[in-house]
């Protein structure tokens, strides 16, 4: 598929349901290749509904609006951030959160698309960087993030998800 033929757009309460069904997917996905970063306490459709009704989650949809991905940006940085010693100075950042492409589509390049969509989003609002975590053992998004050109700077820990901890990256926005 050629990314061009993509739309990344604001999610709407009816996208909601569809939503789930990609992070179930991504989910299973994820437990079948022992990498236990989602599970069926998180992400849960309250998180989703509340990214909606805040205007923070966004879908990636093919040209048939077929919904494929989904993502969910902030500018507020969650308390559990506030240890990582970040590059950035400001208070001004991009936040990533609950990043998802549906199994059948991944490997094509739409979680790269999804971040540029994010950087240039970043860069419009004047953000001096994005930042976000991944579980330290999903090696696909961390190869990913730091191919992208993120750089890692701690770790923290969601014990409700694994007792494992997720990187936390950022990337300055020029």
């Amino acid at each position: 598929m050629n990314n061009s033929e993509l739309l990344i757009r604001k999610a709407t309460q009816k996208d909601l349901d569809y939503v789930m069904v990609i992070i179930r997917s991504c989910t299973e996905h994820m437990i079948s290749k022992n990498i236990f970063q989602w599970n069926e306490k998180y992400p849960n459709i309250e998180s989703f509904q509340v990214d909606i009704d805040k205007e923070h989650l966004y879908v990636l949809a093919n040209k048939d609006q077929k919904l494929i991905g989904c993502v969910s940006i902030t500018f507020e940085m969650d308390d559990f951030y506030k240890k990582i010693d970040w590059i950035s100075s400001s208070n001004k950042n991009i936040y990533v959160h609950r990043l998802a492409v549906h199994p059948n589509y991944q490997g094509q390049g739409h979680a790269k698309t999804i971040m540029n969509f994010i950087e240039n989003k970043g860069i419009e609002t004047k953000c001096e960087s994005v930042r976000l975590d991944t579980f330290s053992m999903n090696n696909k998004n961390n190869t990913l993030y730091s191919n992208l050109g993120y750089q890692r700077l701690g770790q923290i820990y969601f014990r409700d998800q694994s007792e494992m901890p997720f990187n936390c990256y950022e990337k300055p926005l020029k």
